[in-house]
């Protein structure tokens, strides 16, 4: 079993729902590349889950390469209840109440999901429908809120809600996101995404729930809400994460459209800085839910992201209810493979990097002997993944393959930038060595970094595959 290193450098992750939940079309799109899977927690049930983790594993096993699973939390994610008919026309100009707990009779008092009446206050700003309905908040008469509409539109079952001005306090954990951290820690997840992120202290409460239950799964920060776009808390944020995913959707939403090209900007840049791995998701070819080939602008999107050097792309509504999911996946890494060869992503330098010294310093040395030798790959052993993960942000136009004997640490490995992680049942390079014989290397040499993760990375070396 060989490992097929013509892959993408940045990743790519794809949300599992109807249209790609069988056995066949995910050995497919693990075969075009696919490294991640999601289980967005909004929708679903745990039995159709847990099926699909048999899928996965047995199709990577298959394939002969590791992939990450991703549970992703629902979040206090706001939406209508059900509506009459599905339908309920506003105009600008309308006050409607949406309070919690009620079913709707046809008039303008809508039942809403959440529980909003405690945290919002009068003149803070709510939009519907996913941002295209603004409005305003004009009183809170017990668990009723009062709302004036600003457009012209209509209302349907189950829509979004979201409110920009509002902070929850650190309330954002509800009881379906308590329960199904309870079930995922019982799982085969990789990384937990947590939705609706608003400071730093909602990520180490979250991570002291999954240490609690004895989970080794990383935390994934979302970044969508107003809160959580303020500088300051962003940066802390980031520290406090594993990774970040730029969920565009409702960031533009809370935010404005218009901003959120900059912010996603500059997480790739403060992942770079404290050395997490980035997402950038949401809305990156949804014209392929219904047509077969994308729109110019959305290939630009995903080139622009795989030469900004984001870790990973990840399709949502395009995998999960798209009439082309794995033309969706191949249009994705063809985009990312040729952008990446015409223009790789810049390197970081070292003074930019606050993480390990030591480590980041071996890591610099050793994709300057990749391009200086002319080399193949890099070679890496690592117990933990630190060292996988300071060379992959070096951003080096060749692939990492990184050996470990830890099973979860392959998978973690998997959503970092050019990563190919090898397991086996030690950790001696001459094993990654062997994998690199077997396939059809140019110039036959690899840059070794040798480590022993108690001190650390300790040596760069040029060695010849023979």
């Amino acid at each position: 079993m060989g490992i097929n290193l013509k892959y993408n450098l940045t990743k790519i992750l794809i949300t599992l729902g109807p249209a790609s939940s069988s056995p066949a079309k995910i050995d497919r799109m693990i075969h075009l590349g696919v490294r991640g899977f999601r289980h967005n927690f909004s929708h679903g049930k745990n039995e159709e889950r847990a099926q699909e983790f048999k899928w996965i594993r047995a199709a990577a096993k298959k394939r002969g390469v590791n992939v990450a699973i991703i549970q992703d939390l629902q979040g206090p994610k706001i939406r209508l209840g059900k509506l009459v008919d599905n339908h309920y026309d506003i105009k600008a100009g309308d006050v409607i109440m949406l309070t919690y707990g009620i079913e709707h009779d046809g008039g303008p008092n809508l039942p809403i999901q959440h529980d909003i009446s405690k945290n919002v206050k009068p003149g803070e700003k709510l939009t519907l429908s996913d941002g295209t309905i603004n409005a305003e908040i004009i009183k809170v008469v017990g668990k009723t809120v009062h709302v004036k509409i600003k457009n012209k539109s209509f209302l349907m079952s189950k829509k979004g809600v979201n409110l920009p001005d509002t902070d929850f306090g650190g309330d954002i954990f509800t009881k379906k996101d308590l329960e199904d951290i309870a079930w995922g820690a019982t799982q085969d997840y990789d990384y937990v995404a947590m939705s609706f992120v608003q400071r730093a202290s909602d990520i180490e409460k979250l991570r002291r729930m999954l240490k609690t239950r004895k989970s080794e799964a990383k935390i994934i920060a979302k970044v969508e809400t107003k809160s959580a776009t303020d500088w300051n808390n962003l940066e802390e944020i980031v520290k406090a994460s594993d990774g970040v995913m730029v969920a565009r959707n409702d960031m533009s939403a809370d935010i404005g459209v218009e901003k959120v090209p900059v912010i996603q900007q500059e997480i790739l840049e403060l992942c770079e800085k404290y050395g997490k791995f980035s997402i950038v998701a949401s809305q990156m070819l949804t014209s392929m839910m219904e047509n077969p080939n994308p729109t110019r602008a959305e290939v630009s999107d995903i080139a622009y992201a795989a030469m900004s050097g984001a870790d990973v792309t990840m399709l949502s509504d395009e995998t999960t209810n798209g009439q082309y999911p794995i033309e969706a996946v191949k249009v994705m890494q063809k985009t990312i493979a040729y952008a990446q060869s015409a223009m790789p992503p810049t390197r970081i330098t070292d003074a930019l990097r606050v993480i390990d010294a030591r480590r980041d310093h071996l890591a610099i040395e050793s994709v300057d002997l990749l391009h200086a030798e002319n080399a193949d790959a890099i070679v890496v052993e690592t117990r933990s993944g630190a060292t996988a993960q300071s060379v992959s942000l070096q951003r080096p136009e060749r692939p990492i393959i990184a050996i470990t004997n830890n099973q979860r640490v392959a998978n973690q490995m998997e959503m970092l930038f050019g990563v190919q992680s090898i397991i086996t049942k030690d950790t001696k390079l001459d094993y990654g060595l062997r994998y690199m014989q077997e396939d059809n290397f140019k110039h036959k040499k690899a840059i070794i970094i040798s480590s022993t993760e108690s001190k650390g990375a300790d040596t760069v070396r040029v060695v010849e595959i023979k």
